[in-house]
Protein backbone atom coordinates (compact mmCIF):
# COMPACT_ATOMS: atom_id res chain seq x y z
CA UNK A 1 0.00 0.00 0.00
CA UNK A 2 1.38 3.35 -1.04
CA UNK A 3 1.92 5.74 1.85
CA UNK A 4 2.75 9.44 1.78
CA UNK A 5 4.04 11.54 4.66
CA UNK A 6 4.30 15.32 4.45
CA UNK A 7 6.50 17.46 6.66
CA UNK A 8 7.95 20.95 6.81
CA UNK A 9 4.93 23.09 7.52
CA UNK A 10 4.92 25.89 10.04
CA UNK A 11 4.51 29.59 10.66
CA UNK A 12 6.31 32.04 8.38
CA UNK A 13 6.15 35.79 7.88
CA UNK A 14 4.89 37.31 4.61
CA UNK A 15 7.64 37.26 2.03
CA UNK A 16 9.30 34.28 3.65
CA UNK A 17 9.97 30.77 2.40
CA UNK A 18 9.25 27.20 3.42
CA UNK A 19 10.09 23.83 1.95
CA UNK A 20 7.64 20.99 2.29
CA UNK A 21 8.62 17.36 1.90
CA UNK A 22 6.56 14.40 0.75
CA UNK A 23 8.15 11.03 1.40
CA UNK A 24 6.62 8.02 -0.31
CA UNK A 25 6.81 4.32 0.38
CA UNK A 26 5.18 1.26 -1.10
CA UNK A 27 5.25 2.17 -4.80
CA UNK A 28 4.28 -0.73 -7.03
CA UNK A 29 4.49 1.12 -10.34
CA UNK A 30 7.53 2.36 -12.25
CA UNK A 31 5.68 5.52 -13.24
CA UNK A 32 3.73 7.83 -10.99
CA UNK A 33 2.65 11.41 -10.47
CA UNK A 34 2.99 13.36 -7.24
CA UNK A 35 0.65 16.28 -6.80
CA UNK A 36 0.65 19.05 -4.24
CA UNK A 37 -2.66 20.49 -3.10
CA UNK A 38 -3.83 22.91 -0.46
CA UNK A 39 -7.03 23.63 1.38
CA UNK A 40 -7.71 26.89 3.19
CA UNK A 41 -10.42 27.13 5.88
CA UNK A 42 -13.86 27.20 4.28
CA UNK A 43 -12.53 26.57 0.77
CA UNK A 44 -12.20 23.61 -1.53
CA UNK A 45 -8.99 21.74 -2.20
CA UNK A 46 -6.83 23.54 -4.76
CA UNK A 47 -4.16 22.09 -7.00
CA UNK A 48 -0.75 23.69 -6.43
CA UNK A 49 1.44 21.67 -8.75
CA UNK A 50 2.54 18.22 -9.82
CA UNK A 51 5.52 16.19 -10.97
CA UNK A 52 5.58 13.11 -13.16
CA UNK A 53 8.28 10.52 -12.56
CA UNK A 54 9.25 9.69 -16.13
CA UNK A 55 10.73 12.80 -17.69
CA UNK A 56 10.16 15.04 -14.71
CA UNK A 57 7.28 16.98 -16.26
CA UNK A 58 6.00 19.71 -13.93
CA UNK A 59 2.80 21.68 -13.89
CA UNK A 60 1.86 24.55 -11.57
CA UNK A 61 -1.32 26.32 -10.63
CA UNK A 62 -1.65 29.92 -11.78
CA UNK A 63 -1.68 31.28 -8.23
CA UNK A 64 1.79 29.89 -7.45
CA UNK A 65 3.63 30.07 -10.76
CA UNK A 66 6.99 31.76 -10.37
CA UNK A 67 6.92 31.39 -6.57
CA UNK A 68 6.67 27.64 -5.93
CA UNK A 69 8.96 24.94 -7.30
CA UNK A 70 8.64 21.16 -7.17
CA UNK A 71 11.75 19.00 -7.09
CA UNK A 72 12.62 15.43 -6.19
CA UNK A 73 15.29 13.27 -4.61
CA UNK A 74 14.85 9.78 -6.03
CA UNK A 75 17.32 8.26 -3.57
CA UNK A 76 15.14 9.43 -0.69
CA UNK A 77 11.78 8.77 -2.42
CA UNK A 78 10.96 12.36 -1.58
CA UNK A 79 9.34 15.19 -3.51
CA UNK A 80 9.74 18.76 -2.32
CA UNK A 81 7.63 21.87 -2.63
CA UNK A 82 9.78 24.98 -2.30
CA UNK A 83 7.56 27.95 -1.51
CA UNK A 84 8.98 31.45 -1.85
CA UNK A 85 7.45 34.91 -1.48
CA UNK A 86 4.73 33.49 0.71
CA UNK A 87 1.65 35.60 1.33
CA UNK A 88 -1.21 35.32 3.84
CA UNK A 89 -3.44 33.89 1.11
CA UNK A 90 -1.07 30.90 0.91
CA UNK A 91 -2.19 29.86 4.39
CA UNK A 92 -3.68 26.39 4.16
CA UNK A 93 -3.22 22.73 4.93
CA UNK A 94 -0.93 21.36 2.24
CA UNK A 95 -1.29 17.80 1.00
CA UNK A 96 0.72 15.64 -1.30
CA UNK A 97 -1.00 12.94 -3.32
CA UNK A 98 0.00 10.22 -5.74
CA UNK A 99 -1.44 8.38 -8.70
CA UNK A 100 -0.11 5.72 -11.02
CA UNK A 101 0.97 6.63 -14.53
CA UNK A 102 1.24 4.17 -17.41
CA UNK A 103 4.25 5.28 -19.37
CA UNK A 104 7.50 7.15 -19.11
CA UNK A 105 6.17 10.08 -21.13
CA UNK A 106 2.93 10.49 -19.23
CA UNK A 107 2.36 13.95 -17.80
CA UNK A 108 0.54 14.96 -14.63
CA UNK A 109 -2.35 17.22 -13.71
CA UNK A 110 -3.63 19.00 -10.61
CA UNK A 111 -7.17 17.65 -10.58
CA UNK A 112 -8.06 16.39 -7.10
CA UNK A 113 -10.11 13.54 -8.54
CA UNK A 114 -7.10 12.18 -10.45
CA UNK A 115 -5.27 11.14 -7.28
CA UNK A 116 -6.10 8.17 -5.13
CA UNK A 117 -3.38 8.20 -2.48
CA UNK A 118 -3.13 11.10 -0.04
CA UNK A 119 -0.92 12.18 2.82
CA UNK A 120 -2.19 13.50 6.11
CA UNK A 121 -1.43 17.15 5.35
CA UNK A 122 0.79 19.77 6.95
CA UNK A 123 -0.28 23.24 8.10
CA UNK A 124 1.31 26.31 6.55
CA UNK A 125 0.48 29.65 8.16
CA UNK A 126 1.70 32.93 6.69
CA UNK A 127 1.26 35.74 9.16
CA UNK A 128 3.14 38.64 10.71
Amino acid sequence: QLQLVESGGGLVQPGGSLRLSCTASGFTSDYYAIGWFRQAPGKGREGVGCLSSGYGYRNYGDSVKGRFTISRDNAKNTVYLQMNSLQPEDTAVYYCAARQLWGRGDTCDTWVASYNFWGQGTQVTVSS
